[in-house]
């Protein structure tokens, strides 16, 4: 196994984890124990993950009979008009439930999440209202979704726990409809779509689950991945670059496999034990670092989260 976490050089984690906006935790999907959290209860953006929930719905509703994979979705001129990552299609073309799911899980298509929405709610504003009703009855008590993309909102808000949730309710409830997620890319008439989601190529065991990037949220990135009988799921919000999100949660996925394989072995150790960082950045720390930052689209960074 690689430990890429312990070969991490303190200015490369300084230069994350004086990120206000940043916020992480990487917990066992198997039995729920939180392995590390940072700022992990703090409301952040989530960009594009959104479209987890986006799908999630969508899983309920395939098995609830009401709509099936092979529905055809119309595009509305409201989903036509989504700003890109999109597919391009024009009002009143159509796309199967199927090829929908698939370049929303990949190319991230914001157009098509919203025309998904509308097929199932009528409006992306009531799809939005059941996708926050859904994040409630999950227990993603800080969340709130204002629409399917996960376009700039500022009033659609989660936080780093609440994704993992999501994450680890998805893989439970849905193991067969998961694998969407796993897809390095898809095919669409003709035209390949390729995957988001770079840890699918390069770290071996990472099989999902969703990017996302707007100016306000930085790079988000919810990941999971297999080793030995054990999952794990690791969440990074708010990183300044990709290729530093990317980084930051193999090292958090990386330790976190060593920490399992070392108590295996009567060892006494934990994924911040071994993890670098900065000691003095601590979360009392990180919340003045926020406070003092200028406030993105209006949403308070420091602290615990306020009720939307």
């Amino acid at each position: 196994m690689c430990l890429t976490a312990l070969a991490v050089q303190p200015a490369l984690a300084a230069s994350l984890y004086s990120v206000p906006k940043y916020a992480a935790i990487l917990i066992n999907a198997d039995n729920g124990e939180v392995m590390y959290a940072r700022q992990a209860d703090a409301r952040r953006y989530p960009a594009s993950i959104t479209k987890v929930m986006t799908l999630y719905v969508a899983f309920e509703e395939l098995r609830l009979g009401n709509i099936r994979e092979t529905d055809q979705i119309t595009i509305s001129s409201t989903a036509a008009r989504q700003p890109p990552s999109k597919l391009g299609l024009r009002p009143g073309a159509k796309i199967g439930v199927r090829e929908a799911m698939g370049v929303i899980a990949t190319r991230s298509a914001n157009d098509i999440a919203v025309a998904l929405g509308e097929f199932i709610s009528g409006s992306e504003a009531e799809f939005a209202q059941r996708m926050t009703q859904t994040a409630r009855r999950l227990g993603m008590a800080n969340t709130t979704f204002l629409n399917a993309t996960g376009l700039p909102n500022p009033g659609h808000v989660t936080t780093a726990r609440d994704i993992a949730i999501l994450s680890r309710a998805l893989i439970r409830d849905y193991p067969k409809r998961y694998p969407i997620f796993s897809q390095v890319s898809v095919d669409y008439e003709g035209q390949q779509i390729d995957n988001h989601n770079h840890l699918l190529r390069t770290m071996p065991g990472v099989d999902g689950i969703k990017t996302g990037f707007t100016n306000a949220a930085g790079f988000t990135l919810a990941a999971s991945a297999a080793h030995d009988g054990v999952r794990l799921i690791a969440v990074v919000l708010g990183g300044p670059s990709r290729m530093t999100r990317d980084g930051n949660v193999t090292d958090l996925l990386d330790t976190g496999f060593e920490v399992l394989t070392r108590r295996s072995r009567g060892e006494d150790t934990t994924v911040a034990a071994n993890f670098a960082e900065p000691d003095d950045l601590s979360d009392s720390v990180m919340d003045r670092l926020a406070s003092e930052a200028p406030a993105a689209d209006g949403l308070v960074m420091a602290g615990s989260p306020r009720k939307p």
